[in-house]
């Protein structure tokens, strides 16, 4: 496993833990920590800096905006210096009275190597954090951070979460903005130790995005440029010996053959093995990068994917599966908007590339170019009906893949999202018809349907979704949610405490139920959900929603001890 996986993997997991509150808190400076704590003196300090830069500013923008900007950043900005400590140039706010240059931090070691900090307020599933192309190139890597409070002059203290970072080498930008969510980065207690490699290398500019090209070059030469006597001399396997027959003029096309029959049989290692001594001979062969390339896809090996695809793409450049191809291997490392110009690219040479329309309103919707999306998927729809099965028009029996259900859904939360709520049932609709065992389709079906005051098809989607996969804890609490509103409080409950069993922790479970126990006159009942409710949204750090749950539990205390009294 590479570290790229591995760290994704910890993102992976990280994030699942950020909804539930279980997050690693260390206070020791140099440490890392997936949440810090910034209030007390250390807020004043950054207040009085981010009042001075708005005073500075106050002419050319608004006061206030300046405040919050600043300080949006500068708290972003301690949780690095905090958690790299002695690794970063630490923040001298005198000297950077003037502006950083799109540099946040320098290593100490090295000030050519530039660190980008971004801070974001909102929630996990919406927010997105953005770099230019001239900050791409001025640093090595970004760091995202995720504020938990809305930023504002008299918030009395942040709970701030390490989001992740990027490496910029990872990020295909030449001009404008990129913007990437949290779960397109990695893990970040990885930080330190890429940071610590870069100390380590002996040539930084392979990291630098301008030698980009020089890195694919010199990758590609270093596959086949070897000494002459191994291209006189090649060393045979036991397997090559049955082709020993053939005369060295063969020998590309044998290797090849031995390359392609190791992929048919999922060895992939030695697929690339022989693929390599193949462009020994023909160092000119579009076709074998290709599919060098895809034996590295299959082994996850992205980037070295990509280096393949876009050799392949230099020697043909009207080789539309390789940008297709290329187009995956940078959505699977979260770079959409390269993803998006490969994908482009390949309909330009073949306009009626229903696949790349299809791969295309993924990645749109990735970026959140929900319009961008649907026209995609039309259009795939337009040049190949199979592809999302449309059986008025095919009423012979359509084997329909996975994938293409998953692009119909797709299809489906673009148009949800716009507010499209008919047509959007209509698209789950479709894909129900294709896959009836679909539970997510009967999920988000129900959640569209519940939106709309719907709530007895809601149930009914809710229902289906449970019968097809009952250990889905959401699907069980947004049913409670449609049946509170419908007045079933007693059904409503039955459904949170499924949910609270498949997760003990969800808060908004506890604190719903509440409502629904206080409603069938069950106070007991109410106070210990709210003072549940309490604890976790305290641990979670979700502060406004602590404060609700604990006014709530107080008041009925009160009101309470009022009904024993008046007894």
């Amino acid at each position: 496993m590479d570290w790229i996986t591995l760290l994704r993997s910890l993102q992976s997991d990280f994030v699942k833990r950020l909804t539930s509150g279980y997050l690693l808190h260390c206070e020791t400076e140099g440490q890392y920590s997936e949440l810090t704590v910034i209030c007390g003196e250390r807020l004043k300090a950054l207040r009085e800096f981010c009042w001075q830069m708005a005073e500075k500013y106050k002419r050319t923008l608004p006061v206030r905006d300046v405040f919050i900007n600043n300080l949006k950043g500068k708290l972003g900005e301690e949780v690095v210096k905090e958690r790299l400590d002695e690794l970063v140039t630490e923040v001298d706010y005198e000297r950077r009275w003037s502006g950083d240059g799109k540099v946040d931090f320098t290593l100490t070691y090295d000030s050519s190597v530039g660190i980008a900090v971004k801070s974001r307020h909102g929630s996990i599933d919406k927010v997105r954090w953005s770099i230019s192309s001239e900050e791409v190139e001025r640093n090595a890597v970004v760091v995202c951070i995720l504020i938990q409070e809305e930023v504002h002059e008299a918030q009395a203290e942040y709970h701030l979460f390490f989001a992740g970072f990027l490496p910029t080498k990872m990020i295909k930008l030449r001009t404008g903005k990129i913007s990437f969510g949290i779960d397109q980065l990695l893990y970040g207690s990885g930080l330190r130790s890429y940071l610590e490699h870069l100390q380590s290398s002996t040539n930084y500019n392979s990291y630098r995005p301008e030698s980009r090209i020089y890195q694919l070059k010199s990758r590609q030469e270093s596959v086949y440029h070897q000494p002459k006597n191994q291209l006189i001399k090649p060393y045979f396997s036991p397997q090559e010996e049955n082709y020993s027959r053939y005369r060295d003029a063969d020998l590309n096309l044998l290797y090849v053959k031995l390359g392609d029959e190791c992929c048919d049989k999922g060895q992939y290692e030695a697929a690339i093995n022989s693929y390599n001594k193949a462009l020994q001979l023909n160092p000119k062969d579009a076709n074998t990068y290709y599919k060098r390339a895809d034996a590295r896809y299959s082994l996850g090996d992205y980037e070295g994917a990509i280096v393949d695809f876009f050799q392949a793409i230099t020697i043909n450049p009207n080789y539309a599966k390789a940008y297709n191809r290329s187009g995956n291997a940078r959505y699977h490392l979260g770079d959409y908007e390269g993803a998006i110009a490969d994908y482009t690219q390949a309909i330009k040479i073949n306009p009626n590339d229903a696949v790349a329309y299809r791969n295309r309103a993924d990645a749109r919707f990735h970026t959140g170019d929900n319009q961008g999306a649907i026209e995609d998927c039309n259009q795939a729809i337009k040049i190949n009906p199979y592809l999302l099965g449309d059986k008025q028009e095919y009423p012979q029996i359509i084997k329909i893949s996975s994938h293409n259900n998953y692009v119909h859904s797709k299809r489906g939360y673009a148009l949800s999202e716009l507010e499209h709520y008919r047509r959007a049932i209509e698209i789950f609709t479709q894909v129900l018809e294709i896959s009836p065992n679909n539970a997510d389709a009967y999920y988000n079906r129900g959640n569209i349907r519940s939106d709309l005051g719907d709530h007895e098809g809601a149930i009914a989607d809710y229902n289906q979704a449970i019968k097809i996969n009952p250990h889905n804890a959401d699907i069980y609490y947004n049913r409670g949610n449609t049946r509170s509103d419908l007045g079933d409080y007693e059904g409503a409950i039955a459904d949170y405490t499924h949910a609270i069993k498949m997760n003990p922790n969800d808060a908004d479970a506890y604190y719903n139920r509440g409502n629904a126990h206080y409603n069938q006159g069950n106070k007991p009942g109410a106070i210990e959900d709210f003072q549940k409710a309490t604890e976790l949204y305290r641990k979670e750090g979700k502060l406004v929603e602590h404060k609700n749950a604990k006014e709530r539990m107080l008041d009925l205390e009160i009101e309470d001890s009022l009904d024993i009294l008046n007894f």
